[in-house]
């Protein structure tokens, strides 16, 4: 995985420390961990979580575009926020979806 910067990108004089731990700790050592869960597995559980949690902004359409890049397709994809969408509501699934859709395409 390249070394992310962008927590330093976009916080680095407001939110140092944030910054650090974005980028350091959670990509540098969290998502490099893949002996114990792969980036695609990560991926998955990554855009569940927002998804579920309601976090439909750019943060979630970041992690739909590394899902892609980390061999999630574009089935894997439609069917996470389908099922998601029983449990943490309808809205949620449909913007997901629509983001989805943005990156994937018509795959």
């Amino acid at each position: 995985m390249d070394k992310v910067t962008a927590g330093r990108d976009a916080m680095s004089k407001f939110a140092p420390k944030f910054a650090e731990l974005n980028d350091d700790v959670l990509f540098g050592e969290v998502w490099a961990r893949k002996d114990k869960l792969s980036p695609r597995d990560r991926s998955l559980i990554t855009v569940s979580a927002l998804m579920a949690s309601g976090i439909l902004d750019t943060s979630l359409l970041h992690h739909i575009e590394r899902a892609k890049a980390n061999g999630v397709t574009a089935t894997e994809m439609s069917e996470a926020p389908t099922q998601l969408a029983f449990y943490a509501g309808w809205p949620k699934a449909w913007a997901a979806l629509r983001m989805a859709k943005d990156v994937y395409g018509e795959e």
